[in-house]
């Protein structure tokens, strides 16, 4: 499993297929050549960038998209392409094992609306990792590399920390650091590299992780 670090949250696996996750507007519309599967996390712009995605879909028609059925209205222009996810489901894409976790996105506060998200563990090539889109939601198995939200309306440091903790990975990086200049980037990972119990890092866009 050859897992590529884009900007902000989105991740592209590479092993028999070309699987990709949460390519959305912050992130390099690039993450997305020669893709056979997209998992979207849910709906919001920094997950989903519905014109790259639909472009993609233009370029290879035989391009998947899995996704909660609450996402699937904002893709009807390639809704051919789309398949809907239930929390607990269990699929494959892109020669990929995946499963969905969750079900809603973590609570920013009483006064904004509650979104639906899935996180997804992806196995493959005897090793797996998570991507929780946005939020904390734990997987029921061992996870080899977590991709852990580093900074979000929706969290604090102490959230992220307690999450890693709480899944217990072989690894982590940090995953939704797009919002983060390069000052709160270091003080938010140091926290992570004392206390987190394992491996953590930040890597920079386009790091390719084996």
């Amino acid at each position: 499993m050859r897992v590529t670090k884009f900007t902000h949250s989105c991740l592209r696996v590479e092993g028999s297929g070309v699987l990709v996750v949460d390519p959305g507007e912050f992130s390099e519309s690039s993450a997305l050549d020669g893709a056979d599967a997209v998992l979207i996390t849910h709906e919001h712009a920094d997950h989903l960038d519905v014109a790259a995605v639909t472009a993609a879909v233009a370029a290879r028609p035989n391009l998947r998209i899995f996704a909660h059925e609450a996402v699937l209205p904002l893709l009807s222009g390639v809704a051919e392409a789309t398949t809907s996810v239930a929390v607990g489901e269990e699929f494959q894409a892109a020669g990929f094992h995946i499963k969905a976790y969750g079900g809603q996105h973590a609570i920013i506060h009483p006064y904004v609306p509650v979104f639906a998200n899935l996180g997804f563990l992806i196995t493959g090539d005897g090793t797996n990792l998570y991507h929780p889109g946005d939020s904390f939601a734990l997987p029921d198995q061992p996870v080899e590399t977590l991709f852990a939200p580093l900074n979000a309306p929706w969290t604090t440091i102490a959230g992220s920390l307690e999450f890693v903790r709480a899944v217990k990975p072989g690894r982590a990086f940090a995953l939704h650091d797009g919002l983060l200049n390069e000052r709160g980037s270091a003080i938010y990972g140091k926290h992570l590299e004392s206390y987190s119990d394992t491996s953590y890092r930040q890597v920079a866009p386009g790091t390719v992780l084996d």
